[in-house]
């Protein structure tokens, strides 16, 4: 897992090493990291380096020292280097060692025309340092362009965007992988990121979230070698019942069925309506119905001997495709009094009270849903609050329903009441599609059947659960994302395309 910081946190950190003004040895090792990549750029786009033209947009501030000094670098090997200043003044030892190496500058009423005979550009403008109302200059989006720190125009501490930002490529983020690139906004317009470490680490807090990856499923789950696994049977695998459909959206309940079994479920016991049982039947045989009168028996059941035995359900799916009817809310309500864990989705989170509870709970909304679900917790936030600061009222809600929230989105945020936070990106925009969220949830619901949370914790555990709770969240996220990655090999995904996939994609993450 990366950590992430927020920007402000990395610019205090820097602050001890940068008191010094002739100490330059912080802002060289920056732009060494950034002419790297520069070369790096220019084999693959120019196809080559001696003679390749790079344009830099240069800032007032230590950004754009950086950019100056980078551009020194790359002028010794035989790149032409123009600086744009877009400032009254720029750093002066950065501007003097680029001049003595030959670089040339201009005027930003110059940069469309020098934008004509290009092969790269670098965004040193702003960084950290940006002011609210700036104006950016505009970069053809057949251009190049790798961001000094961040690109200009992103918060580096919400990813909230200015509406003149300048998309980069690829991202050289320095002494620490900031917030500001990883969600909201900023994450799509970063590029590739890379991470140049500054020697902060002493000096830097407790990271503010951390970006998993698909190699930290096994860390996620809390995943060890065991003898006995081979002679698991069914039962031990998980039990999950979902609670999912409607005579309007009966195909929600499909592919929520579908896909926990596909994610390697022992057992599925579904609570839909009549109409619905008929098609779910025919779609997942496996599938085990529940009808009302044994769902009354068996959660009482599982009350009485605390979850134990062949019987029990282990955890709860809930959402995909609810109509809201006096029979689903009477189901609901029985099933948020029990003990087993839930993933809350779609039409139940519309049902869900920010009320006290002791129950192990993921919700699952997109933004809209969260903006509703922090209405009705009392919480005055617009829709575009969230989308500029998505990490913040992911964590409101969190603390608010005092469950994981996992938010949808580019970048999927998971987070606990306490602030631990988790993001996954997708590997593709095309999950954003009717039918993926079902997939998602089916994900989450076999996982939280199979984990063996214990059926009345201790309050000292509350913690630890919730942030296991968390992990397990991040680990469906990205078990999804690999999914829509494979899947859209193939062209556009649709939601029977990511069922189709999902055991290889679950195989491949060694699930």
């Amino acid at each position: 897992m990366i950590p992430v910081y927020a920007g402000s946190h990395v610019r205090e950190a820097e602050a001890p090493l940068l008191r010094d003004a002739n100490d330059l040895r912080l802002m060289r090792l920056a732009a060494d990291a950034l002419a790297h990549q520069a070369v790096l750029m220019l084999k693959e786009h120019a196809r080559r380096l001696y003679g390749s033209r790079v344009v830099a947009l240069i800032g007032p501030g230590n950004n754009g020292g950086d950019g100056l000094f980078a551009l020194a670098s790359l002028a010794k090997r035989g790149v032409r280097t123009t600086a744009v200043l877009l400032g009254t003044h720029a750093h002066r030892e950065g501007l003097a060692d680029f001049a003595r190496n030959g670089g040339r500058t201009a005027a930003a009423m110059d940069l469309n025309h020098l934008l004509t005979d290009c092969d790269l550009v670098i965004d040193a403008a702003y960084g950290t340092g940006m002011r609210p109302g700036v104006q950016l200059p505009s970069i053809p989006h057949d251009l190049p362009v790798l961001a000094c720190d961040l690109p200009s125009g992103v918060d580096a501490d919400t990813g909230a965007a200015a509406p003149s930002v300048i998309p980069a490529d690829r991202t050289v983020s320095f002494g620490a992988l900031k917030t500001g690139l990883v969600v909201g906004s900023g994450h799509l317009v970063s590029g590739t990121i890379h991470v140049t470490d500054l020697g902060l680490a002493r000096t830097l807090p407790e990271p503010e979230a951390w970006v998993v990856q698909g190699d930290d499923l096994g860390l996620l789950l809390n995943r060890q070698a065991d003898w006995k696994t081979a002679g698991r049977h069914k039962y031990q695998r998980g039990v999950l019942g979902l609670l999912a459909g409607s005579a309007k959206y009966p195909g929600a309940a499909v592919i929520t069925a579908r896909a926990a079994v596909a994610s390697g479920l022992g057992l599925l016991r579904t609570l839909v309506p009549e109409g619905v049982a008929t098609v779910l039947t025919a779609q997942v045989p496996e599938a085990v119905p529940l009808a009302t009168p044994e769902f009354t028996a068996l959660l009482a059941h599982n009350r009485r001997n605390e979850r134990e035995g062949a019987a029990r359900i282990g955890a709860w799916a809930i959402g995909p495709g609810l109509e809201d009817t006096a029979a689903t809310r009477n189901h609901l309500s029985v099933i948020l009094a029990a003990n087993s864990p839930c993933v809350i989705d779609a039409g139940a989170l519309a049902m869900l009270e920010p009320v006290g509870h002791h129950q192990l709970r993921i919700l699952t909304p997109h933004a809209g849903e969260l903006h509703a679900l922090l209405a009705k917790a009392g919480v005055r936030v617009s829709a575009r609050d969230i989308s500029t600061d998505p990490m913040r009222w992911a964590r409101w809600a969190a603390v608010a329903y005092d469950c994981v929230i996992l938010l949808k989105g580019p970048s999927t945020i998971c987070t606990a009441p306490d602030g631990y936070t988790l993001i996954v990106h997708a590997s593709t925009p095309d999950l954003a599609t009717a039918g993926s969220g079902d997939v998602l949830t089916g994900i989450l619901g076999a996982l939280l059947a199979a984990a063996n949370f214990p059926a009345t914790p201790n309050a000292s555990d509350i913690g630890a659960q919730s942030h296991r709770l968390t992990d397990l969240a991040a680990a469906g996220a990205l078990i999804h994302a690999h999914t829509g990655a494979l899947s859209a090999y193939e062209g556009m995904v649709s939601a029977l395309d990511l069922l189709q996939e999902l055991p290889r994609a679950a195989r491949d993450l060694g699930l």
